[in-house]
């Protein structure tokens, strides 16, 4: 015969009011221009965007290349890496990406009706240095193939994935680009590339 102990309710620890409360005074927090808008702040005490950029590489991300074949250079592809891109939505299927407003190639993509997303491999730390760089020819020694449509994407890559743009969206100094899910190929099996503290890392198992 089965049987079965009671169910008692779980023992639920008090709010520690008094440590939060205390944060504060024993944290050296360094103040964000514009995070208090009732508030100004000194020229001295504004943070500062090298701070703030070591700041934002503290989340480690993959880093995806959007690339596709530009009718105004004779087809030749045109590209960037991004560390900002994420998953959004599964139905509709929708992934996002962060453009700086300084891209000087992103406009020549955005008008076009496809463009080609590539999660970079674990080996792709040229690939996403070339497509990262102001060089004209990006993609010199880069392996690269193209849909009918003229999404452009890296050979070697843990995820392919052709979109449209599906809508943009201001944010201070980058735009928030959400991309419609066309068609997708993923080899689950490569490990990607992983960007954590401004460098190129891989993956390590314990």
């Amino acid at each position: 015969m089965t049987t079965s102990a009671p169910i008692t309710a779980p023992t639920v620890e008090p709010t520690r009011t008094s440590q939060t409360a205390s944060l504060g005074e024993s944290v050296a927090w360094l103040p964000v221009e514009g995070a208090e808008p009732t508030g100004t702040q000194s020229a001295g005490s504004v943070l500062e965007t090298t701070i703030l950029r070591k700041a934002f590489g503290c989340f480690p991300s993959g880093v995806a290349a959007l690339c596709a074949l530009d009718p105004g250079d004779e087809d030749r592809p045109a590209g960037i890496a991004a560390s900002s891109f994420t998953s959004v939505s599964l139905d509709p299927a929708l992934v996002s990406v962060c453009i700086a407003h300084t891209s000087t190639t992103w406009p020549r993509l955005a008008g076009l009706a496809r463009v080609g997303v590539s999660v970079l491999a674990e080996h792709h730390e040229e690939v996403a240095s070339a497509l990262a760089s102001k060089r004209a020819d990006r993609f010199d020694g880069i392996d690269w193939a193209h849909s009918a449509s003229g999404a452009v994407f890296v050979h070697g890559s843990t995820l392919w994935l052709e979109c449209a743009i599906d809508r943009t969206v201001r944010a201070g100094d980058h735009d928030i680009v959400l991309l419609r899910i066309i068609h997708l190929r993923s080899n689950p099996d490569v490990a990607p590339m992983v960007f954590h503290g401004s460098s190129f890392k891989r993956l390590t198992t314990a």
